[in-house]
């Protein structure tokens, strides 16, 4: 009887308290948390579990030197934040603080970091010039002209061949 009651004092607990069961929790990022990334993102995008609202809600991306480096320009979409960057040139750990409400929830408060390592060796290709060939005489046609001719003196063979077949119909008429 007593494992019975703490059973459902403690299931009580978890359904009184929503905040704690229902509370919204992040989903994904991109960049992921903690990953290397050898060209520079142009957003940041925060998924959590939860549809979050415009007003509130709040997105910083900071440099290893600590200058902000996202544009200020926050974009809600369902359950998606997106804040936009700047172009990222220092290499290094950048690092995301967000603070993103839902309606009837606790701010989903949190930081993540992510490593620029701009590639220490650029390769640049030249251009190349291309060979283009001229066009030539009727050579490189030859096969096209006969294959045309062909085509025409079959259509002559099968004209012809149905006027022939309608004289005979009309003269057995």
């Amino acid at each position: 009887m007593k494992r019975i009651t703490a059973v459902a004092l403690i299931a009580g607990l978890f359904l009184l308290n929503p905040v704690a069961v229902f509370a919204n929790t992040l989903v994904s990022t991109t960049p992921v948390a903690g990953e290397t990334l050898q060209s520079a993102p142009s957003a940041i995008t925060i998924t959590t579990e939860t549809i979050l609202m415009d007003a509130g809600s709040e997105v910083t991306v900071t440099d290893p030197t600590g200058a902000r480096v996202d544009d200020g320009a926050l974009t809600i979409d369902a359950e998606s934040a997106v804040i936009g960057l700047k172009p990222l040139v220092k290499t290094g750990f950048y690092t995301v603080n967000y603070s993103l409400l839902a309606e009837n929830d606790i701010p989903l408060v949190g930081r993540f970091t992510f490593n620029f390592a701009e590639p220490t060796v650029v390769a640049t290709v030249a251009p190349e010039p291309t060979q283009s060939q001229a066009p030539t005489s009727s050579g490189n046609n030859a096969g096209t002209t006969i294959f045309v001719l062909g085509l025409l003196l079959a259509a002559l063979v099968v004209t012809v061949a149905l006027a022939r077949y309608a004289r005979k119909i009309f003269k057995e008429r």
